[in-house]
């Protein structure tokens, strides 16, 4: 007879509208993962999600669903103002932990979080779909492996339509079809999100940046937009890197709804890759020689929405398929705060130098 697989007992903090879409499918689905409990404040709509979804238990604290006898891991999807307070409980329990995106509300907090996680000796990730491509392996390997020379200059454009979610205009999301919409101020609220698009779409940015490069910004410039609302709505930010390339970034979810930008340019001395996640293209042109133009990637893999969770199972059972770790999202976070400093000073912002080595 086959050996049977040790299924790892898994639950997930915050079932809203992410969790419910993506996190909760993957884990169901995933074959060595046993998702035994979900958490959602009100105990009535747990218990909804519970057996709608097939999950054996509904939870209405997150000291309930950290309490149950086995847990391993867990999936911290509530909103970005609890993503500290939870993933901190999870990790002092000694459990895996995936933390949704933005990690935390500030540079501080998510090193803390990386610093536990190291010291509990527990998987810790960010959760960053677009790290999960055949292109994302593709152009890290050729950026990590020199083939571009030494990084100068890299560029991006990144926008999607959620312009309404951020102005709390709307709840509607404009991605798949939801089980539930995410629930208002989400977004909108300050108190609850942070800040506006340098929250919730720039730490895309950041985290895929280091995620290709290995490098950490050392300084921040950025200009926001509010266009009359309370959080950003376009931000463009400069970065200096800690191998001294030069970043720009522009970003906003005032888009159309049929129109989705994330173009990335890579400038090294020997070569210059560009992607267009949105798209699914990227095309590598050395200085000289034939450019490479790759196949482009299917729909489906364009954004795998429920590649986060899949992986942290995997990382659980070989540590090295850790594909997003939460430094990652560290480092995006030191982005995000150096960024809103810059912005509401004016002045250019500087990363302390002890946290600017290569990852």
């Amino acid at each position: 007879m086959p050996e049977q697989i040790q299924r790892i007992k898994c639950g997930v903090i915050g079932a809203g509208w992410w969790a419910t879409y993506a996190h909760i499918p993957a884990l169901l689905t995933h074959p060595a993962a046993e998702l035994v409990a979900i958490q959602k404040r009100d105990l009535g709509r747990a218990r909804k999600v519970a057996d709608d979804f097939g999950v054996p238990m509904a939870c209405a604290t997150v000291s309930e669903l950290l309490a149950i006898e086995g847990l391993q891991a867990v999936v911290v999807s509530s909103s970005p103002n609890l993503h500290f307070d939870h993933a901190r409980a999870a990790l002092n329990l000694g459990k895996h932990v995936l933390v949704e995106k933005p990690m935390t509300m500030t540079a501080a907090e998510a090193t803390q979080l990386v610093h536990l996680a190291q010291e509990r000796d527990v998987q810790f990730l960010i959760s960053c779909p677009w790290h999960y491509t055949s292109h994302a392996a593709e152009a890290r390997r050729l950026v990590r492996d020199g083939h571009l020379g030494k990084m100068r200059m890299i560029s991006v454009l990144m926008t999607n339509p959620i312009s309404h979610l951020l102005r709390g205009m709307s709840n509607e999301v404009t991605h798949g079809t939801p089980y539930m919409q995410p629930m208002t101020g989400t977004y909108s609220d300050p108190r609850i999100a942070g800040g506006g698009q340098i929250y919730a779409q720039v730490c895309h940015v950041a985290a895929y940046l280091a995620f290709l490069t290995g490098a950490r910004p050392s300084e921040v410039f950025a200009r926001f937009h509010k266009d009359g609302e309370v959080v950003d709505i376009y931000d463009v930010i400069n970065l200096e890197m800690s191998d001294s390339s030069l970043v720009s970034i522009a970003s906003t979810g005032a888009t159309s709804l049929n129109r989705r930008d994330y173009e990335i340019r890579l400038y090294g001395t020997d070569g210059m890759l560009f992607l267009d996640l949105w798209g699914g293209h990227m095309e590598f042109v050395p200085m000289s020689g034939e450019p490479t133009r790759y196949a482009d990637l299917p729909t489906a893999e364009i954004y795998p929405e429920r590649a986060p969770a899949w992986n942290l199972i995997d990382s659980i059972l070989d540590p090295t398929r850790n594909v997003a770790p939460a430094t990652l999202g560290q480092i995006a976070m030191e982005v995000i705060e150096g960024a809103c400093q810059s912005a509401k000073t004016g002045k250019n912002i500087s990363i302390p130098c002890e946290v600017c080595e290569t990852v």
